[in-house]
């Protein structure tokens, strides 16, 4: 007998409408699809066309206006630094809000790329479901690459904006991630309108008058910016392949195909319910980082 990953696999492939459509009544829509596989112009299918949402509303949003936002939404714990930081879900809707309105300032409107290049600490989190909350694309890259990885990137997104900090923290070594941004930006031939540095204790970097902004010297004066609601179709984030083997890639992930099956897929693949803790190793720099820990709050609205 089958066991019912098997057959829920097989439905997914042989009767998709049916199948991702049952998975879709678990997000909210600000105007539902009017095809769940448009395969009319192979092979570039897309999903849900026609149908309206928000990323960060369904990750943060949709837990506070249904009565859990005192609940634990991320949990930033640090080893290297010896740091704790809980979140709830309504005190990480607030800061992502209150960061979507200074990204909204500085001239950022859907459809716009930011890139972010940032250790892993929670603001970077703050950063990623900002960018979904206006419907700008973000691009998430490694802290790790130089500056000459870090400008192919930004010449290939063309950013209005980059988001980063002052440093990250390697066991006991700090990596001082402006000056890379600095060079990065300096051999680019794409221009960021602005840099937004988060500075950190253990760093202070300089700062480039006329482009660079520090991120709480603006959280302070910025108003909380609205979820902008955008095509089931529009991009939500682009990540780039490693570019060991050429030129880097960028892959381009859409809103309502990753929203629906990233929500399925903690239930039905890490039977995650409410309440539940999620974990993964991996940076926001890759896939199962970037989607498991930023986006690991699309658990089951209702224990499954």
């Amino acid at each position: 007998m089958a066991n019912p990953y098997e057959i829920a696999h097989q439905q997914s492939i042989h009767a998709p409408d049916s199948f991702w459509g049952e998975a879709a009544q678990d997000c909210l829509w600000h105007k539902k699809w009017e095809r769940v596989l448009d395969d009319s112009n192979p092979p570039f299918f897309r999903w849900f066309t026609g149908g309206k949402l928000n990323t960060c509303y369904n990750a943060l949003d949709i837990h506070v206006d249904n009565g859990r936002g005192d609940q634990n939404a991320l949990i930033y714990d640090s080893p290297v630094t010896e740091t704790i930081q809980k979140f709830t879900y309504r005190q990480l809707r607030d800061k992502v809000a209150q960061f979507a309105g200074v990204l909204a300032s500085c001239g950022v409107q859907k459809g716009d790329r930011v890139i972010i290049y940032m250790p892993m600490i929670p603001e970077a989190a703050i950063a990623m479901l900002a960018c979904a909350r206006l419907g700008a694309v973000h691009s998430v890259v490694f802290g790790g690459f130089a500056a000459n990885e870090l400008a192919t990137r930004i010449n290939d997104a063309r950013p209005k904006v980059i988001v980063s900090a002052s440093c990250g923290i390697e066991v006991k070594r700090i990596v001082k991630y402006k000056p890379l941004l600095d060079r990065a930006v300096e051999i680019a031939e794409a221009k960021p309108e602005c840099c937004i540095i988060f500075q950190r204790p253990m760093e202070t970097a300089s700062m480039i008058k006329g482009r660079d902004i520090d991120w709480n010297q603006a959280m302070s004066k910025a108003e909380p910016h609205d979820c902008v609601s955008v095509e089931s179709t529009d991009p939500l984030y682009i990540l780039y392949t490693s570019g060991t083997t050429g030129q880097p890639k960028g892959v381009v992930r859409d809103n309502g195909g990753h929203m629906v099956a990233l929500k399925w897929s903690m239930k039905a693949i890490y039977n995650v319910d409410q309440g539940d803790v999620f974990w993964a190793a991996s940076d926001i720099g890759w896939v199962v980082g970037h989607s498991y820990i930023i986006y690991s709050s699309f658990a089951p609205l209702n224990g499954g």
